[in-house]
């Protein structure tokens, strides 16, 4: 198979010699149905306008080529000289280029994230989460990433965006389901506020205080015991009753240390989530140069999208990215603000129920 010098290059950052064989998945690090689908998702919003978008040489940028430089762009997360550069193409171009793919999958591609409607498909969640470590009725994890980035400290915003380990950041809330996959998103907030905060300031944590998510089928943990469905999250939260985090301190009980253990195991799928996303999708991993931070939760949106697809369209390419659950190794384990008390006798439940402690009829 041979490819367009400018194809070849998006990913490796060289050209290849007319004739030498090189397979797409090893330069694009996904697959060639994976790359097709993208192009037909954006095709019409990208083509529509500017149309005559050229390289330096003056050859015209097919849809193809334009998809490209902004995966590059993406994935590498090299400036846009450098992107630029490697490509032949002006600066200006790439970033008019990858802004437009942005714009065309927030309007194409938003699908590819979603709260499940279907009850088979949350059975099935809740079936892949208990297969994990055993716990029943789970829906989701949640954790959340910060997306770091210089700031001048004569900027007035500066102190609102600097986090608790002194860095410029913001902060991505993800709630996953045992493949990784996103099943909603928050991002924009500023890093200086904590987990619980972000959580309580989100459309998710106000829909399911109003009794329209994790309000499905419960599960009976003894006879006159039912647990409701729920997420799980880090002792950075508040312990709710739809959500549900470790115990904490010293001296717990062995079904205590037994919860946290399984707890811990179901949950960091959102870690390895984040920690993919951040590997796959390289803008957002490093350290960014004082970015638009009006568009940066829209980057960061799309960078999400792309990480479903991956998913949803099953490319195997993915899996050959090494799985860390470490995506924001310099920060510390925060300490949620409030527990709830109803919250704190289910878990107690759910934990004896765990250990086969809970009696048959517990009032």
């Amino acid at each position: 198979m041979r490819f367009d010098p400018l194809f070849v290059c998006c990913f490796s950052g060289t050209s290849v010699e007319e004739g030498n064989s090189v397979t797409f998945e090893s330069m694009f690090k996904l697959s060639r149905k994976t790359f097709n689908y993208i192009c037909s998702l954006v095709k019409d919003a990208m083509m529509s306008k500017p149309t005559n978008i050229t390289d330096l040489s003056g050859k015209f940028l097919s849809l193809d080529d334009r998809v490209a430089v902004a995966l590059r762009r993406l994935s590498s997360g090299d400036s846009l000289s450098i992107v630029g550069e490697s490509l032949g193409i002006h600066q200006s171009t790439v970033s008019q280029i990858t802004w437009r793919f942005v714009e065309a999958m927030e309007e194409r591609g938003l699908h590819h994230i979603h709260w499940p409607t279907n009850q088979d498909d949350m059975k099935d969640i809740k079936s892949k989460f208990e297969n994990i470590r055993g716990l029943p009725n789970c829906c989701g994890a949640v954790d959340t990433t910060h997306i770091m980035f210089c700031l001048s400290t004569a900027d007035p915003s500066s102190k609102v965006w600097s986090d608790l380990e002194k860095n410029h950041s913001m902060i991505l809330q993800a709630i996953v389901d045992p493949d990784m996959r996103f099943l909603d998103v928050l991002a924009g907030w500023p890093g200086s506020l904590s987990d619980s905060e972000v959580l309580k300031s989100s459309r998710f944590f106000e829909l399911t205080e109003e009794g329209k998510r994790l309000s499905g089928e419960k599960f009976n943990l003894s006879n006159d015991t039912e647990l409701r469905e729920y997420i799980v999250g880090d002792s950075g939260y508040p312990l709710l009753p739809w959500l549900l985090t470790p115990y904490t301190g010293r001296d717990l009980s062995d079904h205590q240390t037994d919860y946290n253990k399984r707890h811990f195991a179901t949950r960091k799928v959102a870690q390895r989530a984040l920690a993919r996303l951040k590997d796959k999708w390289k803008i957002i991993q490093g350290v960014m140069w004082r970015p638009d931070k009006q568009k940066l939760p829209r980057i960061i949106l799309v960078c999400c999208l792309l990480h479903n697809i991956l998913i949803d369209l099953d490319d195997g390419v993915q899996d050959e990215v090494p799985v860390t659950h470490h995506h924001d190794p310099d920060y510390g384990q925060q300490v949620g603000d409030s527990t709830d008390k109803s919250a704190s006798i289910q878990r107690e439940k759910l934990a004896l129920y765990l250990a086969n402690k809970l009696p048959p009829n517990v009032p």
